[in-house]
């Protein structure tokens, strides 16, 4: 991004001339994605859809991508832009780590990322806003980190969850009852299906588990063994499960009244 800043800054993402239109520009819109962290690591998810105004524009996009070994990127907003900043994202990060022979701190990539968010204000002024959910495990610390943005580049760290996209709402309700400090990580990859199906129960841009169509949630766990995509078997085990469940609870499962 530096390279490109001072020599042809017309090639970075926010610096592209769009063209004179009227309203906002419709392009496919990716939603909802969720985190949660557990002693040892943290979860982060996403559901498969996409969404351009009132149309299904894709059943399974994939919005969860690893950045490094040690964290990944959910994405949501405008499709096409949040896709090509998270592989410059990843360039950034590998580039950093051949030139000083060492891993960017994850306090340092979360501050990367919101610098390029910023650069993308004047797409995001223009309608075609990019609003990732950043997550990974802090060699450091020795544990799980959540960090959420807004359009200006606002960092903040989030605690326990987060939710990001046009389903947050409920996801973060769902979440909320759920939600306990000693949860495994087993317990914790059911616990972002069951909030993305929430969220797709009440949101129409979110996608719930498609069984016909064999479109389940993308779910990744961060922990010291590094960053580790579920495979598609376990995922469809979860969202199965998930679902015979709902048979008996529709609403889904309730957190324990004290």
């Amino acid at each position: 991004m530096d390279f490109l800043s001072a020599h042809q800054p017309e090639l970075l993402p926010g610096n592209r001339q769009l063209p004179p239109t009227q309203g906002v520009i419709e392009a496919p819109h990716g939603t909802t994605i969720v985190a949660v962290t557990f002693p040892g690591g943290v979860v982060l998810a996403g559901d498969r859809r996409a969404t351009m105004g009132n149309v299904i524009a894709q059943r399974d996009i994939e919005k969860v991508f690893p950045a490094d070994e040690y964290s990944a990127v959910g994405i949501a907003g405008t499709a096409g832009l949040a896709v090509e900043m998270v592989k410059l994202f990843q360039l950034e990060l590998e580039h950093f780590e051949k030139v000083e022979g060492a891993q960017l701190s994850l306090e340092g990539k979360a501050n990367r990322l919101s610098t390029m968010i910023r650069s993308n204000l004047g797409m995001a002024m223009q309608g075609l806003a990019v609003v990732p959910l950043f997550a990974g495990y802090d060699v450091d610390r020795g544990k799980g980190r959540i960090f959420s943005y807004d359009v200006t580049g606002g960092r903040s760290e989030e605690h326990n969850y987060a939710a990001t996209g046009s389903g947050s709402i409920f996801a973060r309700g769902a979440m909320k009852k759920l939600f306990r400090e000693d949860l495994t990580e087993d317990q914790a990859t059911m616990l972002v299906v069951q909030a993305l199906y929430d969220a797709a129960d009440d949101d129409s841009a979110t996608g719930g588990p498609d069984v016909a169509r064999r479109i389940y949630p993308i779910v990744t766990v961060i922990t010291e063994d590094g960053f580790r995509r579920i495979t598609e078997d376990e995922s469809s085990d979860i969202a199965r499960s998930v679902l015979e469940r709902r048979l008996e609870q529709p609403d889904g499962p309730r957190a324990a009244l004290l």
